[in-house]
């Protein structure tokens, strides 16, 4: 099996410090993650001012203050980039951002990028899903608050623009921070799989814990997404609904532990459990001393443990036969 390609979504976590992205970036390649994933954007291109936060965000950051000045203390710059890049090459890791306007685009595709992450809030936006589609490159496509016509579209316009279908994958999504377990609807990213044959499929998890992305491996997830962060008490719209480093390494241990699991599907004995083999399992034995030339029957011969005789399987073809010596009590026929 394919190992899944985990996520460690820093987003803005980071609360506007390049110094507490690049320990991010070392919790994230610590803990075995195969990316670590930022925010790439212009507050001034994405939001209007006085656009209110919405009510997760509310709880974490000042009151008063409108989406645009939340937003405005976290973005990165050009500059701020490439030293993030720098430092991903260095720990092993990668670097991964999701651009929201199309100037995040351009700056990321001159960075190298070789796959774009579409955010939810996106999957509607038909100028943004065409300049990404135009880069004919990888793209994850997330899907909160979205249903299937409105995924499908999305798909339309990003491989009408030049992207290949066989490159991009959708995860399912809930947008709510933290999603509640009973909205998480995990058969849906299996609904998408058979609604559009071609994509790879994923999960994007804002649940409190790692128990959704794990299943969601079992499940057939090829991309795992999840937010992390250094404290979830730190000021800041996502860090509450974020894992912690320690929470963050046990999932990615859990997921690998779950692929190896999962096996490749074929029905036989493995290694591990055939010196039980014998020990658990029956052979046709006496049930009494038996003579040399007398019947076997259902009174003289019966069925215990080890397994290393004749198997209980034959007990019919054993019934009437002579002994050819003499057996005391528990000896295998």
């Amino acid at each position: 099996m394919k190992k899944a390609f985990i996520i460690a979504e820093a987003g803005v976590n980071h609360n506007g410090s390049l110094t507490i992205a690049k320990k991010m970036i070392n919790v994230a390649a610590e803990a075995g993650a195969d990316a670590i994933k930022f925010q790439t954007f212009q507050a001034e291109r994405v939001v209007s001012r006085h656009a209110p936060k919405a009510e997760y965000q509310k709880e974490k950051t000042a009151k008063g203050e409108s989406q645009f000045e939340m937003i405005k203390k976290l973005e990165l710059d050009a500059a701020a980039h490439q030293e993030l890049i720098a430092c991903c090459e260095r720990e092993g890791i990668r670097f991964l951002s999701t651009p929201f306007d199309r100037e995040s685009i351009n700056l990321l595709d001159r960075l190298g990028l070789d796959i774009f992450k579409v955010p939810s809030g996106e999957i509607t936006n038909l100028p943004y899903l065409r300049k990404i589609g135009s880069l004919k490159k990888a793209v994850i496509l997330s899907t909160g608050m979205a249903d299937l016509s409105e995924i499908r579209d999305a798909l339309d316009i990003l491989t009408g623009a030049g992207a290949r279908l066989a490159e991009i994958t959708v995860l399912h999504c809930n947008t709510a921070y933290p999603t509640p377990f009973e909205d998480v609807n995990l058969h849906a990213m299996l609904t998408i799989k058979t609604e559009f044959p071609g994509v790879k499929i994923g999960y994007s998890d804002h649940t409190p814990g790692i128990e959704a992305s794990i299943a969601a491996v079992a499940m057939g997830a090829t991309v795992i997404e999840k937010h992390f962060t250094l404290d979830k008490n730190m000021e800041g719209p996502d860090h509450k609904a974020s894992l912690e480093p320690n929470e963050l390494k046990a999932m990615v241990t859990a997921i690998r532990n779950i692929e190896i699991a999962l096996g490749n599907g074929i029905k036989k004995p493995t290694p591990s459990e055939l010196k039980n083999k014998s020990v658990v399992r029956k052979s046709i034995v006496a049930a009494r001393y038996i003579r040399k030339g007398e019947v076997f029957s259902e009174e003289n011969i019966t069925v215990k443990r080890p397994g290393n005789g004749i198997s209980p399987m034959r007990w019919n073809e054993m019934i009437g036969k002579r002994a050819s010596k003499n057996y005391k009590q528990d000896d295998l026929i």
